[in-house]
């Protein structure tokens, strides 16, 4: 062997490329289903935490938030004492009987807006100066009108989702593609045949999800109808709970909403998916 070969170190092997870690944020990029309810569930967990310190450890003063552990009790007692059953009752009903009243009217003649130009041109400006309008200005004026009863709390629901579908009902009608409708008048639709086998099955997915959304907003006219004259209901019990100082009892009281809504909004959801599943296809 050569004496230079031997003097000669050897060779270093080629170095492999640097591993690049794959970031864990990264926008528009979906996260699996097990994922999604543990990262949901931990951020419960984390409130509730640091509810529980601020309360428990002496930070807030239980006369102005009271600790989780005195809010399940109060919560109990609502139930076992006072009835608690009924009053959710009697706001899911106002919640669903004005938001059902609403969506009868809504969707038709938003899909009317959104259909003809000439429609639009009529009720839009009303709509939408409508839409402004806050539900609970036109509280004392229903009061007069329709007195204390359930038809008044059921009209402030009415006016505060009203005007909110039609205009978003109208939008979607409205966004129907062009290339669909001027296939339709090539197969010899007729305008009302167009409005019934092209526009009203088109935007069906995205009315559905869209009256999911101002159901969730009814749930807010609902405490607002009921802080009022009445005698019944989750907002009454958190008004006579204010007046007794029970922050417990306040808090369980907007749990309880926030629950209900969440299940009613997870079985719109799953109506949606159940009625309309081509729309993902």
């Amino acid at each position: 062997m050569d004496p230079m070969t031997q003097a000669l170190p050897p060779a270093a092997a080629p170095s492999a490329p640097p591993v690049r870690r794959r970031p864990r944020l990264v926008p528009l990029q979906p996260v699996r289903a097990g994922t999604r309810w543990l990262l949901g569930a931990s951020f419960f967990v984390l409130f509730v935490a640091v509810w529980a310190v601020a309360t428990l450890g002496g930070f807030v003063s239980p006369t102005f938030l009271a600790s989780p552990v005195t809010m399940l009790r109060e919560g109990w007692a609502l139930f076992a004492e006072f009835n608690f059953a009924h009053d959710i009752g009697m706001t899911v009903w106002r919640v669903l009987g004005g938001f059902i009243m609403a969506a009868v009217i809504a969707v038709p003649l938003g899909i009317a807006m959104g259909a003809h130009k000439g429609v639009e041109a009529f009720l839009e400006p009303f709509v939408s100066f409508c839409r402004y309008l806050p539900a609970s200005a036109f509280i004392p004026l229903l009061i007069l009108w329709a007195g204390l009863g359930e038809l008044q709390k059921l009209l402030v629901i009415f006016i505060g989702s009203v005007f909110q579908i039609i205009l978003m009902v109208a939008v979607i009608v409205g966004n129907a593609r062009r290339d669909l409708v001027e296939a339709a008048y090539t197969l010899g639709a007729t305008p009302r045949g167009i409005v019934k086998s092209v526009l009203i099955p088109g935007a069906a997915p995205e009315i559905a999800e869209t009256l999911r959304l101002v159901l969730g907003w009814a749930w807010t006219y609902v405490i607002v109808a009921e802080l009022i004259g009445s005698s019944s209901g989750i907002g009454h019990m958190i008004i006579d709970s204010q007046a007794l100082l029970n922050t417990g009892q306040i808090i369980f009281g907007i749990i309880v909403i926030g629950l209900i809504g969440l299940v009613s909004d997870a079985l719109f959801k799953w109506a949606n998916k159940r009625l309309f599943a081509w729309s993902t296809l």
